[in-house]
């Protein structure tokens, strides 16, 4: 199985709304995985087109599908999916900017049946760009 086939196979988001290129490691407790976004990500036309950012909530995006994908062994893929249900103390550190790769660190810090908690800090460079803690809950499929 390729790496890319892995990720696929793991979440349900597809292109050009799935936000993780690579898994790096793994454990049952954590992830990290990385990203590049490209210049021609469909996002930079239209958002500060003379200075063109990834934005925000797409970070924090990003960090939440490495987030189902480390969920992933825990869900029976044809019944239930991880949905987020909430972000808490989000903090903006740097900006991403086109052809940077971040590195995005998962760390599921508590699980309450089918509730998962976990923290996210997406770096580039070794420099944050956002951390945040969020929650997602395992729901049916329709």
């Amino acid at each position: 199985m390729t790496p890319q086939q892995e990720i696929l196979d793991s979440i349900p988001h597809r292109p050009p709304f799935l936000l993780v290129d690579t898994i790096v490691e793994r454990t049952e407790a954590s992830i990290v995985c990385e990203k590049t976004f490209t210049a021609d990500e469909y996002f930079f036309a239209g958002h500060y087109p003379d200075f063109p950012l990834v934005p925000g909530v797409l970070l924090c995006e990003a960090a939440m599908q490495a987030g189902a994908i480390l969920l992933a062994a825990f869900v029976d893929e044809t019944h239930k999916a991880p949905v987020a249900t909430r972000m808490n103390d989000v903090r903006f550190k740097r900006m991403v900017r086109p052809g940077e790769t971040v590195r995005i660190e998962i760390e599921l810090t508590e699980r309450l049946a089918d509730a998962f908690f976990m923290k996210a800090k997406v770096t580039v460079e070794g420099k944050q760009a956002v951390r945040f803690e969020f929650a997602c809950a395992l729901a049916e499929k329709n």
